[in-house]
């Protein structure tokens, strides 16, 4: 770590673990890479990882505490190469950038910013560009992203720019080549380094240690579907107060971790139903609670947006027959749809009707077998028509069917249903009542 940096932090009385908790090995390469705040650095640095593993956070978090020349662009906001030049010229000189017309190309955009640096009152101290969520500059003009690699050498100016992306290199470099940034990892936070970075955020009201255990408990239910940091805080904040709740009232004691565990134990499981998706928020999840205690709600999905799908008339029917094609075995078929099926041994259903295929989880099935369920359970007589097809072409966009195999296999493609037993049983509650009939025949 440069010398200079290592007194600005210290001056400042921080400690690489204090500021940035569980990344110290990662804090301590970026700062390696800045360098001094007047020399050359290197002209393009690419930090990749997942989500919510730090990335942004280190970053901006080094260059804030150091008080580093540097601006922060989000492709997602600036998505245009018009709206990214704008912005990064005005955050970094402020009034002095004359407005760039929306339509300027790259080389207008370096000619200024050479300009303007040159001019500026510390012309040979580093400058900093961030380009959060960078997979998108793939989307903008061609040029762009290598324009940005190589930033330093056509301004002939020190300046250094950072990607920041969950996706790897592998996947932004261009057939044509392009100059090769240094690259950074940031692994996935460990669970103890998960346990100790969302115990910081203790309340005051409640000792360390209580919280601690607490943060222990949510890591232990969720930690094998769920390493998102953000996500995992917003659900510790949001069931901490059902945690508490016997302390509260009286009926345990800060020790009795069993009894805390078997209070929020059901709360915890009905959360993991709606992890990543937010359907409710804050409040609406603590009415909902009050509601499925009183029994006056059976589910959290009861106030999901799931659950009042809008769908065209036919597409709700092509949804029910995909889901009973792929939870029911082929075989049952005629049982199920034909009015003369003929005498089934009861032997046979005992021996094959023993495991329920909600465990198997969803299987394939050819596109002409959900058209056959589709046309014996909607109720008036449909012609294959262009519409039919289009539709299921519209609930694959939507990811409600998947369709498997290779993509030229056009003769007999084959689908999966992406849809829980909730989900199609709204769909058929809003189909009709013959149809929510359809599905409790699955075996």
């Amino acid at each position: 770590m440069p010398v200079e940096v290592q007194a600005g932090l210290a001056g400042r009385g921080l400690k690489l673990g204090e500021i940035v908790p569980c990344r110290e090995t990662q804090a301590a390469t970026v700062l390696a890479l800045l360098g001094e705040p007047e020399q050359y650095s290197y002209p393009s640095i690419f930090i990749y990882g997942h989500q919510s593993t730090g990335k942004s956070h280190v970053t901006l978090t080094l260059l804030q505490e150091l008080q580093l020349p540097h601006v922060v662009v989000s492709c997602v906001e600036c998505f245009s190469a018009g709206l990214l030049f704008e912005r990064v010229l005005v955050s970094l000189f402020g009034l002095a950038a004359p407005p760039l017309l929306r339509h300027s190309g790259f080389s207008d955009f370096v000619r200024l910013f050479h300009r303007l640096n040159a001019s500026s009152a510390q012309p040979h101290q580093t400058l900093y560009v961030v380009l959060d969520r960078a997979e998108l500059l793939r989307d903008m003009d061609a040029n762009l992203l290598s324009g940005f690699l190589r930033l330093q050498e056509f301004v002939e100016d020190n300046v250094t720019v950072i990607l920041l992306s969950e996706i790897v290199w592998e996947k932004f470099r261009p057939s044509t080549g392009c100059f090769e940034p240094l690259l950074l990892h940031f692994p996935d936070y460990n669970k103890a380094e998960l346990q100790h970075i969302l115990s910081q955020a203790a309340p005051s009201s409640h000792p360390p240690e209580l919280y601690s255990t607490y943060i222990n408990v949510l890591l232990g239910v969720f930690f094998a579907v769920c390493r998102d940091l953000r996500e995992l805080s917003h659900l510790a904040v949001l069931n901490f107060p059902k945690f508490i709740e016997p302390l509260e009232k009286g009926e345990a004691k800060e020790s009795d971790t069993h009894k805390l565990w078997k209070n929020i134990e059901p709360h915890l499981k009905r959360a993991m139903q709606s992890v990543y998706l937010r359907e409710v928020s804050s409040v609406q999840w603590e009415k909902l609670q009050q509601q499925v205690e009183k029994g006056e709600a059976e589910t959290p999905r009861a106030m999901s947006a799931h659950a009042h799908v809008e769908l065209p008339y036919y597409s709700k029917f092509l949804l029910i027959a995909a889901y009973l094609s792929s939870f029911n075995p082929a075989r049952t078929d005629r049982r199920f749809f034909l009015k003369h099926h003929g005498k089934i041994k009861t032997n046979f259903l005992k021996k094959h009707e023993k495991t329920s295929n909600h465990l198997l989880g969803p299987k394939p099935f050819p596109l002409d077998r959900l058209l056959a369920i589709f046309y014996s359970i909607v109720d008036s007589r449909v012609a294959p028509s262009a519409n039919v097809y289009s539709q299921i072409s519209s609930l694959v966009t939507l990811q409600l069917l998947c369709q498997v195999g290779h993509d030229d296999q056009l003769d007999s493609p084959k689908f999966k249903c992406a849809v829980s037993l909730d989900f199609i049983c709204a769909v058929a509650s809003l189909a009709g009542s013959s149809e929510s009939r359809c599905v409790q025949w699955e075996a």
